[in-house]
């Protein structure tokens, strides 16, 4: 994790984006939407570049943005998203409907439940996790079977603010959040079938390369 003033450089060094992908990032911060911070996309952005996947499969679209910054770095990309709140869903649609975008297929649902009608579009060549931070390690389980061999899983929020490092966090629903990721964060990184590295950029990104 950076300090403030090397972060506020660093950004300033971002090109500007797309005016959808920025009205999106507006109504992201005025409704407070939770959306990928602008560091730790940019670092996903490349690794899928770098990686060129064909497929890949989102979990936790919200309102569409981190969907349509994938879809258009990788524009002959299919892309599944799942997202389970409906006022999210609608407004994500929306979204895609304004980028003009037919590769990206949403699914509504719970990421849990929903994996029959995902399997239908498996295999694919990278999954982003970034949804409830206290399921993460059910959703690699559950999802780890429809990721192909050399693919990348990627999960975001791992780093959660910083406090996987605190010695004290008072508020126990907060504790009890970030000893789940502490765990899952133990268990990625010891995983028998991946590589992973955890990436200190945004709010932490693991990168987890299939064996």
């Amino acid at each position: 994790m950076l300090n403030e003033e090397l972060q506020a450089y660093l950004d300033e060094l971002i090109p500007e984006r797309p005016e959808l992908i920025m009205e999106i990032e507006r109504y992201a911060a005025l409704y407070h939407v939770p959306i990928m911070e602008n560091s730790g996309m940019e670092v996903l952005l490349q690794l899928l570049r770098i990686h060129r996947p064909d497929s890949i499969l989102e979990i936790g679209a919200a309102i569409g943005y981190s969907a349509l910054r994938m879809s258009l770095a990788l524009p002959s990309a299919k892309i599944v998203t799942v997202e389970r709140d409906e006022e999210r869903v609608a407004i994500a649609l929306e979204n895609f409907k304004k980028a003009g975008n037919s590769m990206i297929t949403l699914v509504k649902g719970d990421a849990l439940q929903v994996d029959v009608e995902v399997a239908s579009h498996a295999p694919f060549d990278a999954i982003f996790i970034d949804a409830a931070k206290g399921q993460y390690r059910r959703f690699f389980e559950l999802y780890s079977a429809f990721l192909k061999a050399g693919g990348l899983m990627i999960t975001d929020n791992v780093l959660f603010k910083g406090l996987v490092s605190a010695e004290q966090i008072d508020h126990k629903r907060t504790r009890s959040l970030v000893n789940k990721i502490k765990d899952f964060n133990s268990w990625l990184v010891n995983h028998p079938d991946y590589d992973t590295v955890i990436l200190p950029v945004g709010d932490g990104i693991a990168v987890s390369k299939k064996r």
